[in-house]
């Protein structure tokens, strides 16, 4: 086992302390709102809040609830503590006014998410993660009936009182696997995909199957290849939309491919020197997808993955170049 393996994927790690106790204390959240040291996370249409100064991208945090024109307690969600200091997303129910857009830009966090801190990109996909959950859960699931905020904004409350039924944040897990024969790895594409990108495996776990059953079920209906060993690698929250991926590295019993389905394009057996000299693109090195890809071709003894000259990754080009 590579001694890396335990490290924290990007978006993952004690980034924030949660204070969970904290959020059943409703003066404590009044009084956190109004105090001018309070951290703020605004997200815009699921879009976060970044500033870039001298080639640095970071998180912009707002303090003091002195920045936003209105503000209450409907709208923000108590993350925890961040560096010492209660901080809350807040949506934007408005287009940002003219000194927020002075003070930073907003963009999609999957696309940046690599150019933060492991600290900053974490904190603004778990804001980010909140306040989606909170929007598609506005009205009560069992009643209809509109829901209220609760528990610093992690329950909704249904606002029937003959109903009363409670939501708290859910996730979609989802089993990500790289697949291996020999000295080959198992990489696929989607139709919709610019030409050479290829990924890792993946799907979402359905109801009454267990993460090893989805790993098998969703390398055959890909692909058509059994795989007979299924290890766990290592996961990480993927708020795009609600997501939580779970690693996996497995064997296949033999490399014949042979789909089931139409879910991917394309699906092949490539080498490390496939990957060495950029056959394909692989994806973006902040994803666990590349950390498995990674791991793998670490581990074969042709050096590492990040400084291969040749590879090329999504949306960059050739490293040298």
């Amino acid at each position: 086992m590579p001694s890396n393996l335990w490290r924290h994927n990007i978006l993952a790690g004690p980034y924030v302390q949660r204070a969970a106790h904290r959020r059943k204390d409703p003066a404590l959240l009044r009084t956190a709102l109004t105090d001018p040291a309070t951290l703020f996370v605004p997200v815009w249409r699921a879009a976060s809040p970044v500033h870039r100064q001298d080639g640095t991208l970071s998180a912009h945090l707002l303090v003091g609830a002195d920045a936003f024109t209105h503000l209450n307690a409907s709208q923000c969600v108590l993350l925890g503590e961040f560096h010492g200091r209660l901080c809350f997303a807040v949506e934007l129910e408005q287009p940002p006014d003219q000194a927020l857009r002075t003070q930073m830009q907003f963009h999609d966090l999957r696309s940046i998410a690599g150019e933060l801190s492991a600290e900053d990109a974490g904190l603004l996909a778990y804001a980010r993660a909140m306040i989606y959950w909170r929007n598609m859960h506005r009205y009560c699931g069992r009643c209809g009936a509109r829901n209220g905020i609760s528990r610093g904004g992690h329950a909704m409350l249904c606002s029937n009182p003959a109903c009363g039924a409670q939501q708290f944040p859910r996730i979609d897990p989802a089993i990500i696997v790289l697949v291996t024969h020999g000295e080959h790895a198992l990489l696929g594409r989607q139709a919709s995909w610019p030409d050479g990108r290829y990924s890792t495996l993946a799907g979402f776990v359905e109801p009454g199957e267990s993460l090893e059953d989805a790993v098998h079920r969703e390398v055959q209906e890909e692909t058509g290849v059994c795989v007979d060993t299924v290890q766990y690698h290592s996961s990480q929250p993927w708020p795009f939309p609600a997501s939580l991926m779970l690693g996996f590295t497995a064997h296949a019993q033999r490399p014949h491919i042979q789909p089931m389905d139409d879910e991917l394009e394309d699906a092949r057996w490539f080498t490390r020197e496939d990957l060495a000299t950029g056959v394909i693109s692989l994806p973006t090195p902040h994803s666990i997808s590349f950390r498995l890809i990674e791991d793998w071709y670490d581990q074969g003894g042709k050096g590492s993955l990040r400084e291969t000259p040749g590879i090329k990754l999504w949306q960059q080009p050739t490293r040298g170049q």
